[in-house]
């Protein structure tokens, strides 16, 4: 049975030095109770990534802290450990290495120290890892474009998102309901809007 009171004490431990730490952890907009959460996490200095913040969808099951969190970033990112299609995670504390003992804001570090330091050899994105291994400059500035488009206008103020969607013709009232679904990620809402 999930721990709720450690869920509880796990968020707001969590947001206690969120300025410091640069990870976040919030219930996820929409969700009915606490096994459904979000993260965030910004990209760390000096890397690819840096300037960027990243929004993580976490599942947390039944038998949550004896066993992992599921989690994959909603933010689009050029990674070798993280499918650059669906946003799974290749991370040994979020399989067989997961320990009790750990913390969701652990795992939101970890996933932090990931984009400071891929682990190539154990791929998520095999496309992603040969760049890495075979063309590093190239590698640098795909992730550096893939941080700009997708993580940085994430940044952007929800009045600007709400603005530039409704120019598009959607009504402001379906519009701000589908930011909140994908946690301010405007490119996640306009393919929402389209295909509905």
């Amino acid at each position: 049975m999930l721990d709720l009171c450690r869920v509880q004490k796990e968020l707001v431990e969590c947001n206690k030095d969120s300025d410091i730490s640069g990870v976040t952890l919030s219930l996820h907009a929409g969700a009915a109770d606490l096994t459904h959460l979000a993260g965030t996490i910004t990209g760390p200095l000096g890397t690819p990534y840096e300037g960027g913040t990243f929004h993580i969808d976490i599942q947390l099951q039944s038998g949550y802290p004896f066993e992992p969190p599921k989690m994959q970033f909603i933010t689009k990112v050029w990674h070798p450990n993280i499918s650059s299609q669906n946003g799974a995670i290749c991370l040994d504390i979020l399989k067989d290495q997961w320990s009790p003992a750990l913390t969701l804001k652990t795992a939101l570090l970890s996933l932090q120290a990931l984009l400071s330091a891929p682990e190539p050899g154990d791929p998520q994105d095999a496309v992603v890892a040969e760049q890495y291994l075979r063309d590093q400059p190239t590698f640098v500035v795909t992730a550096r474009y893939w941080t700009e488009t997708f993580a940085k206008r994430a940044s952007v103020g929800i009045e600007e998102k709400v603005q530039k969607l409704v120019e598009m013709g959607f009504p402001e009232g379906l519009v701000r309901n589908t930011l909140e679904v994908v946690n301010g990620d405007e490119n996640m809402a306009l393919e929402k809007l389209c295909s509905s």
